[in-house]
């Protein structure tokens, strides 16, 4: 493809949905429903302007553009390779679903206009981070990211979400920090910050140390990484259902991404293992996922419960990043886009339900099934894949973790894979059982031959709610184990890519 119009394309993709937000928050005085459309639309655009990239990456091309000079050697750049089209692809997808799901869900709620304002700005925010060609770029468009969707996880005004979104801001200020001090640490190292130089820093040192628990502490903040995840389980709960299938969905994975940059940009992967900070990534991770599960087995709120899967989800993001091996970081980049469909799906349906019953303590799911068959299907999808059932996407990506971690000579990471499945299993079967299988609260089944009527008052949500998430659903089914996987193609040609050397 041509480099002229690659660099027109990134423009486009990153700029056009932010300049597109003060348009969608002045259409509100003309007309609801034209606000809502060019929501929708803008969401849409952008991912069919994204998967127009695929020809210029496939090969394992990279494009890399300076726009303008800063200070000397600092510039607002971009560039796109395998690794950053993936996560630019999911993001703008899952977006334009939400943003279907939130034409119905958001007209029961107060002051649209600005959350879709917000809704809109943060997806060119979150574009700007994979498309980034430096840390300070990156950087840049990680604190909008961030400041912003203040905004989104304090959107219902009320006392919960206000303190929320207080946590949720001092973590931000925290993270932000972290990383801008290791962008100068890398910066008086290296001499620049840009993604095209490579290795950055080519050998251990109590500076190198010190950026890289930097970027552990800025990144691994916004990926709910352990100890750093203290905002994220009050935050999901509290925000729009569409908000937090895009918090836990996409916005934890710019954390997940950030890593990836650093490890095998910033740093190098035998640096990592040479000087043992892979361990210190290993452990965190293990603890991520097993607090993640545990803790989520003590939640009767089903979005609070949903918020700490997320956390235990993410571990095994880095845990592959820990092991630095074909398969890990084939099956860390995979499971990124499982748990993006995978949670995206449940926190959906979690939306939908509450909005059409304004039920959400689990005791209170009891007989769900019966008047939402359909929306709990599709949960029920997405918890059997999140539990690593075959033939669904989440088995595959805690398979190929798994052999990964048997090629490093690391089965205990394979036993804590187990240990996590089974606590998955422990925290989702109890909504999904009871969710088809007992009668709801205060309702009772009259017996005739040993055999229970169930009767059933089907009361789905709008159209425009359900088909997104059944969508979403059906892809925990199309990226399993099926022929022609072209999500787990292109973490393989991600993993090959980050581990040849940023060449295929």
């Amino acid at each position: 493809m041509d480099s002229a119009r690659v660099m027109f394309l990134l423009m486009f993709i990153v700029f056009f949905p932010i300049l597109m937000a003060p348009v969608i928050f002045y259409a509100c005085r003309y007309s609801v429903r034209i606000r809502d459309s060019l929501a929708v639309v803008t969401s849409g655009i952008t991912f069919l302007a994204t998967l127009t990239l695929y020809p210029a990456v496939s090969g394992g091309e990279v494009y890399h553009y300076s726009l303008f000079e800063v200070l000397p050697n600092l510039a607002i750049s971009m560039r796109i390779d395998i690794l950053s089209f993936c996560l630019a692809s999911l993001a703008s997808l899952v977006w334009f679903l939400c943003a279907i799901y939130s034409v119905d869900y958001m007209a029961k709620e107060h002051a649209c206009s600005r959350y879709y304002t917000v809704f809109i700005f943060t997806l060119g925010s979150c574009l700007g981070i994979f498309f980034a060609g430096d840390l300070f770029t990156l950087f840049v468009f990680f604190e909008l990211m961030s400041l912003i969707a203040y905004l989104l996880v304090v959107h219902e005004e009320t006392e919960e979400a206000m303190k929320a979104g207080y946590k949720y801001l001092v973590m931000t200020i925290i993270g932000g920090l972290a990383l801008f001090f290791g962008i100068i640490i890398v910066f008086e190292l290296g001499g620049t910050v840009s993604l095209a130089a490579g290795h950055i820093i080519g050998e251990s040192s109590v500076l190198a140390l010190l950026a890289f628990i930097c970027f552990l502490i800025g990144f691994g903040m916004k990926a709910g990484m352990f100890p750093l995840h203290v905002w994220l389980p009050d935050a999901h709960p509290v925000a729009p259902s569409p908000a937090s299938a895009l918090l836990s969905g996409i916005m934890l994975k710019t954390g997940a991404y950030g890593l990836m940059r650093v490890i095998f940009h910033v740093f190098s992967p035998e640096l990592i293992k040479g000087a043992g900070w892979d361990l210190i990534l290993g452990i965190l991770a293990v603890i991520t996922i097993m607090l993640g599960s545990a803790v989520a087995l003590t939640q009767e709120d089903i979005k609070r419960r949903l918020a700490y899967s997320s956390i235990s989800q993410l571990g095994y993001v880095l845990l592959g990043l820990s092991i630095l091996n074909s398969n890990a970081i084939t099956g860390a980049t995979f499971h990124i886009f499982s748990h993006a469909f995978m949670k995206s799906v449940l926190f959906l349906a979690a939306g939908s339900i509450i909005w059409k019953t304004g039920r959400r303590k689990i005791a209170d799911l009891k007989g769900i099934g019966r008047q939402m068959p359909v929306t709990l299907g599709c949960f029920s999808l997405a918890a059997i894949a999140m539990i690593g059932i075959p033939p669904l996407n989440g088995f595959l990506s805690k398979w190929t973790l798994a052999l990964g971690a048997l090629d490093a000579g690391m089965p205990i990471y394979v036993l804590v894979l187990l240990i996590s499945s089974l606590l998955n299993a422990l925290y989702y079967l109890p909504i999904i059982i009871p969710g088809f299988f007992e009668a709801p609260p205060g309702e009772e089944q009259e017996e005739d031959d040993h055999h229970h009527e169930i009767k059933f008052d089907i009361q789905e949500a709008t159209p425009k709610m359900l088909i997104p998430v059944i969508i979403l659903a059906l892809c925990t089914v199309f990226f399993g184990l099926t022929p022609n996987n072209i999500a787990y193609a292109l973490s393989q040609l991600t993993s090959a890519f980050l581990l040849g050397g940023g060449t295929l």
